[in-house]
């Protein structure tokens, strides 16, 4: 595999609300968002302007149970 690509904030929201991820919380520049059947909460950094990391953006993804993979094949 080569390696994760860098991405926006805004694109990593989109593929988690597809996945049955909501919008709970805003505080600041951290969005909180809920998965009411896996009752499952991750937060993710809005900078507009900037990506995320890429070892911020697979350790979300891992958080919530999902890989590298799944991300690419959606993308």
């Amino acid at each position: 595999m080569s390696r994760f690509p860098s991405i926006r904030a805004a694109e990593l929201v989109k593929f988690l609300k597809a996945r049955g991820f909501v919008e709970d919380r805003q505080r600041g520049s951290h969005l909180i968002l809920w998965h009411p059947t896996a009752r499952k909460a991750v937060s993710v950094p809005i900078h507009t302007g900037r990506d995320l990391g890429r070892g911020l953006a697979l350790r979300i993804l891992r958080e919530v149970g999902l890989t590298a993979e799944d991300f690419l094949n959606w993308r």
